[in-house]
């Protein structure tokens, strides 16, 4: 429950590509534009030898900086880097990923030093970018939050993205599904035509996740019926099969190989991303870049027609989800009353053609902003659970999420034993009596799955604990009680206790296994980021030192030239220092602090103030 006395609650879409934050105000949400005006912020972070930057900032300058710009973080974060497809990721992106034990990690260059950082830190960031764009709108600083997922986010990806929230100092009170939000946003919209409740299927395919959800609206009552996906599948990937194409391009027309220039790469990925937006709404758009790669100029043309034809195959992969869902939701397609678009890549006039087809022609929903969706219903729901909004519209409403993968542990045959098959209505409590396998067995395994295999090893092991000190008895005779919860942010819990003696153990998931971030690592990356926020302040210190140091002597140096009554050797005294201020500024003053920036203007002060008084800078 959020803490009243640390101000309002927040909701943050936390996205792959781009991030939205939403706060209730005056009886209705309000999505807050950033200090560019934007109401979304790309989800960048970049490093340089001056500080960090964060959100458009760092997206404008990436084709400059790009192995120490991070995006996609998303894609990173609770994943093995032995996973298959941070393996293949790895190989499109500028930045460095290490594995460290099997962990991916980020490396780069920030001030002159190698860094590492996890990808819960980079996303940490990105919470804090989106918190103080909070803050500066309502004037208050924000502690509590809910953040969004995707429906089919695994357990170690849920608690990852918990985790950020925690190093960027954050209380995150709920986290809610990215497909349920949205469903929010649109029940809240179309509350009063809803009668007798309606079966509403959202669409949410984003930059780098896709899911589809099946929901039950009724009297305000949001039930989650079934949810499917793919975390690994949106805008992103759209864009790697324009950039692959334009590669192919490059070395037919010029005979030269572009795929290992990081710099070149980046600026072709920026062209691809815009030339796919154009395309939604144009048949046609071209690709200028002018020295692409040693100094070749690279011009082509793209039409949505070889646009779909690079990627048919991820956009009919888009459409086997639906099948999935609907049939545990036990539902014909007939039975949806409203296909919901949520995420920018549903803008794409191929996916809206499939998913129209699927339904036999019916109209799409297409009457809430994409983009500020998931971050609407985040925040009604951060309003429901600060009190904010205690408002008729808002006060009964009720959510019913479900879990997306089955879970269970490896029985004695070897096979996983399903307690919580997926789809099941959170939070929920499954528990089941196990036994011994042999006679004097004093000690039981627990090993943990998620997955929809019947073999283990195909499936994610979430986590081992043991049981010990069980009663020495025949094979057969003690009871062990297993038991699986999963609270509201889909987060499991499970024990094990022996009945006769209530010997028990129990396994939380947040720190079991060797990829999760431990309680020191945590500890450790909440002081860093602290460190890194002095950096950033002092940074800024030093900028707004330097830009009143540059103003004063540029103003100085115009009053020199207007005014002709100075003594013609004060004046060149003056014409001097100036000189050799404006010359630091542009040079020598990179790594100084701000401290030093001000002695130069107290200096240059204390030269010009006996003949022009103490407000230059402001006349």
């Amino acid at each position: 429950m959020a803490t009243q006395d640390e101000g309002p609650a927040i909701g943050i879409d936390l996205g792959t590509t781009y991030s939205c934050v939403g706060i209730w105000q005056n009886g209705r949400v309000e999505i807050i534009a950033n200090e560019q005006g934007n109401r979304t912020t790309p989800s960048y972070v970049s490093f340089t030898n001056n500080g960090r930057l964060i959100g458009d900032a760092a997206k404008n300058q990436v084709s400059m900086n790009p192995i120490n710009t991070v995006f996609d973080a998303k894609r990173l974060i609770g994943r093995k880097f032995s996973d298959a497809s941070v393996r293949s990721d790895m190989k499109l992106w500028p930045f460095k990923v290490r594995g460290v034990g099997d962990k991916p990690i980020i490396v780069v260059n920030y001030n002159n030093m190698e860094k590492k950082f996890a990808a819960e830190e980079i996303s940490s960031m990105i919470l804090v970018k989106m918190r103080e764009i909070a803050e500066a709108y309502i004037g208050s600083p924000v502690k509590d939050v809910v953040v969004t997922v995707p429906a089919y986010f695994n357990d170690f990806q849920r608690q990852a993205t918990k985790d950020a929230g925690l190093i960027a100092g954050m209380n995150v009170i709920r986290i809610i599904n990215e497909p349920t939000a949205a469903a929010i946003a649109y029940g809240l919209n179309k509350r009063d035509t809803i009668v007798g409740g309606k079966n509403v299927l959202v669409f949410d395919l984003g930059g780098g996740t896709f899911d589809v959800s099946l929901l039950k609206i009724e009297e305000g009552i949001f039930e989650v019926k079934a949810t499917a996906g793919d975390t690994h599948l949106g805008g992103e990937d759209f864009d790697n099969r324009m950039v692959a194409y334009f590669i192919q391009e490059f070395k037919r027309k010029h005979e030269k190989d572009i795929s290992n220039n990081r710099k070149a790469i980046r600026r072709l990925r920026t062209s691809c991303e815009r030339a796919k937006r154009t395309l939604s709404s144009t048949s046609q758009t071209s690709i200028e870049i002018d020295s692409l790669f040693e100094g070749i100029d690279f011009y082509s043309t793209l039409t949505r027609a070889k646009f779909e034809e690079l990627n048919v195959d991820l956009f009919t992969k888009c459409m086997e989800p639906l099948e999935k869902c609907l049939r545990d939701a036990k539902m014909d397609k007939s039975d949806v009353h409203d296909v919901v678009l949520v995420g920018g890549s549903t803008r794409i006039p191929k996916i809206q053609q499939l998913l129209q087809d699927f339904f036999n022609g019916k109209a799409l929903c297409k009457g809430i902003n994409p983009d500020e969706a998931v971050a609407y219903g985040a925040t009604v729901q951060a309003a429901i659970m600060s009190g904010e909004g205690k408002v008729e519209k808002v006060q009964d409403l009720l959510l019913l999420d479900v879990t997306p993968l089955s879970l269970g542990i490896r029985n004695s045959k070897g096979v996983m034993d399903v307690l919580i098959p997926r789809n099941t209505a959170i939070p929920t409590k499954k528990e089941r009596i196990y036994t011994t396998g042999y006679s004097g067995q004093t000690l039981m395994t627990i090993s943990v799955y998620e997955g929809e295999r019947l073999t283990p090893r195909e499936n994610t092991l979430l986590g081992r604990f043991e049981l010990s000190g069980i009663s020495p008895a025949l094979m057969g005779v003690p009871d062990i009680s297993i038991c699986f919860e999963i609270d509201n942010n889909g987060i499991l819990v499970v024990s094990a206790e022996e009945k006769l003696t209530g010997n028990k153990n129990k396994l939380i998931i947040s720190n079991s296994y060797k990829s999760r971030l431990s309680k020191e690592e945590i500890e450790r990356m909440i002081k860093e980021a602290d460190k890194c926020k002095l950096e950033d302040e002092e940074y800024k210190k030093k900028m707004e030192a330097k830009i009143a140091l540059e103003n004063y002597a540029y103003d100085i140096r115009q009053r020199l030239y207007s005014h002709s009554n100075i003594d013609p050797e004060v004046k060149k005294n003056i014409a001097d220092e100036v000189g050799k201020v404006i010359h630091w500024i542009g040079s020598e003053n990179q790594l100084q602090s701000h401290e030093e920036i001000e002695k130069k203007m107290k200096k240059l002060e204390k030269l010009c103030d006996p003949i022009y008084g103490k407000d230059v800078a402001g006349s």
